[in-house]
């Protein structure tokens, strides 16, 4: 098996991979979101940008915001279960949302928001791979809200078979996918936006562009290990200081009390 240098999970590449191919993007969505691609009239990336000097940011986020007919859609990528996701996609949403009034505007015209979460690791006790969450009545489900809409799609439950006719599963199964065999059975299906997609993957992955940006963003997260490292010396080389004067302090005690 020819383990993949990067995927469509690494986040630089999936930024930049859907920034230059908005159509993939919008296939993506439509299908993610259960909407007909044909009826979508509105699609704004309002975030194409990827400045060089913020990939160091630890707090940088390659997520892709749109607005698809009047919605607001944030799009995000999770690899690592840092232990608090549901309140961090949760946080954005609440920061996507309150930003969406203009001044002037009444409340109720506040967009739908939607916050889509494709993660690699399993979050919820459930075997399903897709779980949406909304503002319901706890116990007569009734909606609160239709702005309000949570996605998150984890990757681990994907059955194993692939299933040509299913493009949720195949799209998700692209991000899955970690090795060439992995992708070449997904073009072997001949389903042309698969197709496409992976072609697409393949341009990107070997540009120039993209393979700057990548070095850019690994040599940021080694220097940010790199100094949390050397911070982590410092502190154990004062504890160490301390441990010793403490011991010095109980030995020159032990012998004043010896000499009495």
């Amino acid at each position: 098996m020819t383990r993949l240098e990067y995927t469509f999970k690494t986040d630089t590449l999936f930024k930049m991979l859907f920034v230059k191919y908005p159509d993939l993007l919008k296939q993506l969505v439509a299908v993610l979101l259960g909407i007909k691609y044909d009826s979508i009239e509105q699609f704004i990336i309002t975030n194409p940008e990827m400045p060089p000097e913020s990939l160091g940011d630890k707090f940088c986020r390659l997520d892709i915001n749109m607005v698809v007919d009047g919605q607001r859609v944030d799009l995000e990528i999770q690899v690592n279960d840092e232990g608090d996701y549901p309140e961090r996609s949760l946080y954005y949403w609440a920061r996507e949302f309150s930003t969406g009034l203009s001044e002037g505007k009444g409340y109720s015209e506040l967009p739908r928001t939607i916050i889509i979460n494709i993660i690699a690791f399993e979050l919820f006790d459930c075997k399903e791979f897709h779980s949406e969450f909304q503002a319901l009545e706890v116990t007569r489900h009734t909606q609160l809200t239709d702005k309000m809409s949570l996605h998150y799609y984890e990757l681990p439950k994907l059955p194993d078979s692939i299933n040509a006719s299913n493009n949720k599963e195949l799209w998700l199964k692209l991000f899955k996918a970690e090795t060439e065999e992995e992708l070449a059975n997904i073009e072997a299906l001949e389903v042309p936006i698969m197709s496409a997609a992976v072609q697409a993957y393949r341009h990107v992955a070997t540009s120039s562009e993209f393979r700057e940006i990548a070095r850019l963003r690994s040599k940021a997260r080694h220097d940010e290990a790199q100094a949390l490292n050397n911070a982590r010396r410092e502190e154990r080389a004062k504890l160490q200081g301390v441990i010793d004067e403490q011991a010095a302090l109980i030995a020159e005690l032990q012998a004043q009390l010896g000499k009495k």
